[in-house]
């Protein structure tokens, strides 16, 4: 995992619900935690585009559902300045579902654009993007 070098913006709270955009069989995830996330004591920790969360999985096939998965951000509706000045935003917020804490994806494949700060950070997702922007 690798720093990002964009200043991005955290835009997902601790409990948000974000759709997926893999075939890994979860629909709508609900954020439980952020990995590796500092923040003062009782305040809610948030995720953005690239950031590696614990999730609890609310829709999806039912041998997935009411399971605990690590997911990444790899799009997100808030905008976020990257370092030649240039500011993205997404359509909508969107994560995608690891089989292991390397971060391989667990689907095989990833629907619509992934932003590149995700893709430099998580080579496993940069493999099965067709889109990054």
């Amino acid at each position: 995992m690798k720093a990002t070098k964009a200043n991005v913006i955290r835009s997902l709270p601790v409990g948000a619900r974000v759709p997926t955009c893999d075939n890994s069989g979860a629909k709508i995830i609900q954020i439980m935690s952020v990995k590796g996330h500092k923040t003062v004591k009782g305040r809610r920790s948030a995720a953005g585009v690239g950031d590696y969360v614990t999730a609890s999985v609310k829709a999806g096939v039912p041998g997935m559902r009411k399971t605990v998965v690590n997911a990444i951000i790899v799009r997100q509706k808030k905008e976020y300045r990257r370092a030649d000045g240039t500011r993205i935003k997404f359509e909508d917020n969107a994560a995608v579902v690891l089989k292991d804490e390397r971060g391989t994806p667990k689907g095989t494949i990833l629907k619509g654009p992934i932003s590149k700060e995700a893709a430099e950070r998580w080579p496993g997702i940069a493999k099965l993007a067709t889109i990054i922007v």
